[in-house]
Order: structure tokens, then sequence, then C-alpha cells
């Protein structure tokens, strides 16, 4: 254990209070005897404001003990947010976490990431270019992260380990709590491959449906840009756009999310209702992305070689059986 102890599991783990009034006592404070001894009144004094509901902080410590053991346990390491290593464009949001949990890896700060997002019921367009533009981006050693959830993440996430780059799943639980339990096999593959599992949650946090909102701000707040590539109107990837648009960062929309599929009934009913978000987007002034040649365009990026002329924005018969294997594996409809 380092010298500050405890002090950022206990902070982590401080009830009713905001992440920026977490960093503020992980800034006040280098050691958890510092902060153990102090009273409400101490504690809203540093503040600045008046706190509603005050805690036992016995209880606090012995949660925090018990998070430590486990991430011990279960390989799960922790950065907090004023360590060099903490990744520095989620330091610059608003409300970046005090504390991050993450098993594998963590993005190499000198490269860029592109955050890739959409409906956990893709249609094969989008699913299919989710998997391309990702693969053909980790083709030249751009990671994307995402939510790790069914659909379009599970595509991103297999797509840039087809292209040989490490990717990041973002999850609404702890580090060590892989939801849906479908994707266990896809988180492993992530940690194989370079990646990481990164949560704001302690060790042990099962999945909880407020949690996942919350994350998607981690999820823009890491990447340079964010690719919307298909999403309903109540759609949890318009969440993350919004907090993109928040933390000033470039946001797109997929060219798949826009084409209504040629089918009739209730399946075109469908695919309209799920291409309405992506639609509202573009509406409201989001570029349009085709392929990963599009995304290196914009950013400029040095491609060197002829492959990246490539535009196609389903790529290849190989890549569409791979998608198709992906879809089956995830029991997604098609």
């Amino acid at each position: 254990m380092n010298e500050r102890g405890l002090l950022d599991l206990i902070i982590a783990r401080l009830p009713a209070l905001n992440c920026r009034d977490k960093i503020c006592l992980a800034e006040s404070f280098n050691r958890e005897d510092d902060l153990i001894v102090l009273s409400k009144e101490d504690i809203e004094r540093i503040l600045g404001h008046e706190l509603r509901f005050f805690w036992d902080i016995d209880t606090i410590r012995a949660m925090a003990e018990r998070d430590e053991k486990i991430a011990r346990m279960r390989l799960i390491n922790m950065v907090p947010w004023g360590a060099s290593a903490y990744p520095p464009l989620l330091r610059e949001i608003y409300d970046p976490p005090s504390l991050l949990f993450f098993r594998g890896q963590l993005p190499n700060p000198e490269k860029p990431l592109l955050a890739i997002v959409g409906t956990r019921r893709p249609s094969s367009q989008a699913g299919a270019q989710a998997f391309g533009i990702a693969r053909d981006l980790g083709r030249r050693g751009i990671s994307v992260v995402s939510g790790l959830a069914l659909g379009i993440d599970a595509m991103a996430h297999r797509g840039n380990i087809e292209g040989g780059a490490p990717t990041f799943g973002i999850l609404g639980s702890g580090a060590d709590e892989v939801y849906p339990s479908a994707n266990r096999a896809l988180a492993k593959r992530i940690l194989e491959t370079g990646g990481a599992l990164i949560s704001e949650y302690p060790p042990g946090t099962g999945p909880r449906k407020w949690n996942f909102p919350a994350r998607n701000r981690i999820i823009s707040g890491l990447a340079r840009s964010v690719l919307i590539v298909e999403a309903p109107e109540r759609s949890g990837a318009l969440i993350t756009a919004g907090f993109a648009l928040e933390q000033g960062k470039e946001l797109w929309a997929a060219s798949a999310g826009l084409v209504a599929a040629n089918a009739k009934g209730a399946s075109f009913a469908r695919t309209l209702y799920d291409k309405r978000g992506t639609v509202k987007l573009v509406g409201d002034g989001a570029e349009i992305i085709s392929s990963a040649a599009d995304v290196l365009e914009k950013w400029k990026w040095e491609t060197g070689t002829a492959e990246s002329g490539n535009r196609e924005a389903v790529g290849n018969t190989a890549a569409a059986s791979l998608v198709a294997c992906a879809a089956r594996d995830l029991d997604i409809d098609l």
C-alpha cells in the first residue's frame, strides 16, 4: 500500500458527494489519518457547502479495506485523479472520477482514441460499418473506446481487436463484473490483446441502470472524437453525444445510421425508429462518417499506406463473415 494508505478508496466510497467534491478532498490530504478524524463541520468547511448527509467513517473505512483486498485478488489496478498515469483528456472534463479502477493496460496518452457507440440492436449495415471502421483504425494503430454493450459497442470492440489495436471497454459496474454476461468472452479477449476494462465503481459493484448514463461521460471523456453509428431517439448513445458536446469533442454520425433498410411492415418501422436519433444528430450539425479514412482525414492523420485510401463503408467478404459470427454470438437480430 502506498503512503496515502486507503485514502483514495475511502474518498471514492464517500456517499452524497459529487466527483468534484471527492477530488477536492483528494487534493486536500495526503494520508487517510488526516481525513478520518474530521467532523462534518470540518468537511463542510473544506468543500465550501453544507452536507445533507454524513457518513460513519468506520463503515466507510471497512468498505475501503474490502475494496483493496478484492482489487488485489482480482488484479484490479487503481489510479487517482492526481496521478500522472490518469488519462489526461479525462482529467479535463467537468466531473472526472476521483479514482479509476481498471484491469489491463490504460490507453497510451500519446495516441488519440475514437469513441464508437450505438444501439444494442443495430441494422446489418450499421453493425458492419462499426466493425469495419474500428478494424481499419486498428490497422493504423488507433484504438477504440466504447461501452462493452451488445450491438454497436461489441462490434466496434471486435473490429478494433481484429485490426490489431488494444481496445477499451468502460463499464457501468465494477471492473470485475462484466455486463452483459454474453460479453464475458469479449472482455477476456480485450484483456488478452492489451486493452482494458475501466470503471469508476469499486470492485464487486453490480450493474445498476443509473450507472450506465454516468459511465458515458467517461467514454466521451477519454476520446478525441465520438462517432454515433446508429441510435434510436432515446438511445443511451445520445447521452454520450450530449456529453461529447459538453466536453467540446468532435461529434460525428455514421452514414449507415442514416440509410433505411429495404424492408416493409414492422421491420421497416423499427428500422426508421432505430435511426431517428442519428438523423437528428446530423440535422443538428454532426458531420457524417463513412469509413476509417474519413476519421483519418479529419484528424489529419499520416496514413502512409495505399490501403488508407479505401473508403468502403462495409469492408470485404471476410469481414462481413466475422460480423455475422459476432452477431450470432451476441444474439443480435441482424
